[in-house]
């Protein structure tokens, strides 16, 4: 090393490997959010279902969603419906296909009369196949 001069050395390469580490982080966040949310996005309407210990429905290809909340509002897939306008709806459903299923969801606070008018509206339109949906429980240990 000589007096004033510093010392020379090769400068680097450049880097020819692309970082994935920033890439694969922004997926496992927006993972994580996924996981989230998708279970809030089953329903639009919060309800108190009651419980039972059978087991989950099976899928079935023409459901309709018939809502009782605890306020005794009628929804008929996520939206609001009057009964009149239920019946109609329930009638031309039946009328194009019998064997649609009706899964009735109530919130346990409803009167049992007001679920029973209901399952009323349903079987006069012509739709035998209802489905009570509730929440199950965890199996009891022994």
């Amino acid at each position: 090393m000589a007096f004033g001069r510093l010392e020379s050395r090769k400068p680097d390469a450049p880097m020819s490997e692309i970082n994935v580490t920033p890439m694969v982080d922004v997926m496992l966040v927006l993972l994580v959010i996924f996981i989230l949310t998708a279970p809030l996005m089953t329903s639009a309407i919060r309800l108190d279902l009651p419980q039972s210990e059978g087991g989950e429905a099976g899928a079935s290809p023409q459901v309709l969603s018939l809502v009782v909340d605890a306020q005794s509002n009628l929804y008929l897939n996520d939206k609001p419906i009057t009964p009149d306008a239920l019946r109609l709806r329930l009638a031309e459903s039946a009328k194009r296909n019998p064997h649609t299923e009706l899964e009735l969801r109530a919130d346990q606070s409803v009167p049992y009369g007001r679920v029973v008018e209901a399952m009323g509206l349903a079987q006069k339109a012509g739709l035998s196949r209802i489905g009570f949906v509730a929440q199950t429980t965890p199996a009891l240990t022994r």
